[in-house]
C-alpha cells in the first residue's frame, strides 16, 4: 500500500467553539482505496491557509509514493531533513502530527486493529477524564465556583480544571495577595460544596514569576489541588523546577511543548511530575508513546492536554490506553464532536471508553462534514 495524496477538510465548529472556531482534518488517501484520518489542531487561528499550505508541502515531499506502515522513518524524514526542519517547534509539529495520525490510522485499517493495540495493547479499560470548569462569572462571585462543582459532580465527574486567577494577561506577573486569597475563597466554596469528590487542578497558562508562583502556591496548598499547571512560562525549565521543588502541590506542565527533546528536559530537572502532552502538537502518536515511556522511568503520569478538535483527541485516546502510566485525560467535548462521526468516541459519567474498530476508530459522518464544511 502507498500513499497517493492528501486532502484537506475545514470544518466551522459551533458555541462554544470547543478546539477552536474551525478543525483542521486531513484525509490520506492511498492506492488501495484506504483513507487515513488525521487532524491539524488550529487553536483560535484565523487562517488556515498557511497551515494547509504546509500540510500539503509536507505530504507531496516526503509521503506521497511511500508505505504508511514506515511511520518513524517518515517521522524522522519530515523532521529532520535539512537543517531548518531540525527544530520546527510550534509551527510544523502540529502538521507532522496530522499526517503521523493519519499514518497510524492507515496501519490500523490495514491490519484490522484499534492503533493501541499496535502500541502495546489494551492496558485501560476506561479513561478517565476532566471537565473544564469556566471562569466566567467565578471571579466576580466564587460561590458560584460551588454550584458548577456540584452539578459536574452530579454529571459523574470526579475531576476539573479551573483557571483562578484573573485576567490572564499580561504574563508572567506577581499577582497581590488579596486576589491570592480571593482565588482560595473559590476553592473554598468547592470544597464546601462537594468535599473532596472533586479533584481540582490550577490552570495558568505559565502567568506568575517564579516567586509569584511559589507564594500562589503557599495560599492554596491547603485545598490539596490536583496540579499547578504551567505555574512559570514553560520555557525556563530551571524556573518551574525551583517551583516544584518548594511546594506539595503537583506541577504539570507539556500543552505548549514539542518532541520527545523537550520533555526530556522537564523529566531529567524533575520540573514536573505530571506530563500534560498533546497527540496533535507534540510529534504525533508514536512521539507521545515514546513521551509517555520517558515519563514512565521517572515515575511520572500523563495527563494529555485536549483543546482540539474530535480527531486528535481520538488519536490522544489511544495513547491513554496503552500507557500504563495514564492519570487522566482533558476532555472538551460538545455536540459536534460526536455528529461528525458515524460511531463518535462515547463519554460517559467521566469516563471514556476506548473504541475497537479499526484504527482511530473513527468514519466520517459525511452529511454532517458538507454540512459544516467551511471550504465547500
Amino acid at each position: 500500500m502507498k500513499v497517493t495524496g492528501i486532502e484537506t477538510i475545514v470544518i466551522d465548529n459551533i458555541p462554544p467553539y470547543r478546539g477552536g472556531r474551525q478543525w483542521l482534518f486531513i484525509k490520506l488517501l492511498t492506492d488501495e482505496g484506504l483513507i487515513g484520518l488525521g487532524e491539524r489542531p488550529t487553536g483560535h487561528a484565523a487562517d488556515l491557509r498557511s497551515q494547509i499550505q504546509l500540510l500539503e508541502t509536507m505530504c507531496e515531499e516526503f509521503v506521497v509514493g511511500q508505505s504508511p506502515f514506515d511511520v518513524e522513518k517518515l517521522w524522522q524524514r519530515i523532521y529532520g531533513p535539512r537543517h531548518a526542519y531540525r527544530h520546527p517547534r510550534l509551527y510544523a509539529t502540529p502538521a507532522i502530527s496530522a499526517i503521523e495520525m493519519a499514518l497510524w490510522d492507515l496501519v490500523g485499517k490495514a491490519t484490522g486493529q484499534p492503533i493501541y493495540n499496535l502500541l502495546g495493547g489494551q492496558y485501560h479499560d476506561q479513561l478517565r477524564a476532566y471537565a473544564y470548569m469556566p471562569a466566567e462569572g467565578i471571579w466576580e462571585n466564587p460561590e458560584k465556583a460551588g454550584e458548577v462543582a456540584a452539578k459536574l459532580v452530579e454529571e459523574g465527574n470526579t475531576a476539573c480544571k479551573i483557571d483562578p486567577f484573573m485576567p490572564l494577561f499580561p504574563l508572567p506577573r506577581d499577582i497581590p495577595l488579596k486576589d491570592l486569597k480571593h482565588a482560595a475563597r473559590i476553592f473554598r466554596a468547592i470544597r464546601d460544596a462537594v468535599g473532596d469528590e472533586l479533584e481540582i487542578g490550577i490552570g495558568t497558562h505559565g502567568q506568575f514569576s517564579t516567586s509569584g508562583a511559589i507564594r500562589a502556591a503557599k495560599v492554596l496548598e491547603e485545598f490539596h489541588p490536583f496540579w499547578f499547571e504551567e505555574p512559570v512560562p514553560p520555557e525556563n525549565v530551571d524556573e518551574m523546577a525551583r517551583v516544584a521543588r518548594q511546594t506539595s502541590i503537583p506541577i504539570a506542565t507539556g500543552e505548549r511543548l514539542v518532541t520527545k527533546y523537550e520533555f526530556a528536559q522537564i523529566l531529567n530537572k524533575q520540573a514536573a511530575g505530571i506530563i500534560q502532552l498533546d497527540v496533535g502538537q507534540c510529534g504525533g502518536i508514536l512521539e507521545s508513546k515514546k513521551i509517555a515511556g520517558m515519563a514512565e522511568a521517572h515515575f511520572a503520569m500523563i495527563a494529555p492536554h485536549m483543546y482540539v478538535g474530535p480527531i486528535a483527541a481520538a488519536a490522544a485516546v489511544h495513547v491513554d490506553t496503552s500507557s500504563p502510566n495514564f492519570l487522566i485525560q482533558e476532555y472538551n467535548g460538545d455536540s459536534l464532536h460526536n455528529d461528525i462521526f458515524v460511531d463518535p468516541i462515547r463519554f460517559h459519567q467521566g469516563f471514556i471508553t476506548p473504541p475497537t474498530a479499526p484504527g482511530l476508530g473513527l468514519e466520517l459522518n459525511e452529511e454532517m462534514v458538507a454540512k459544516h464544511r467551511a471550504d465547500k
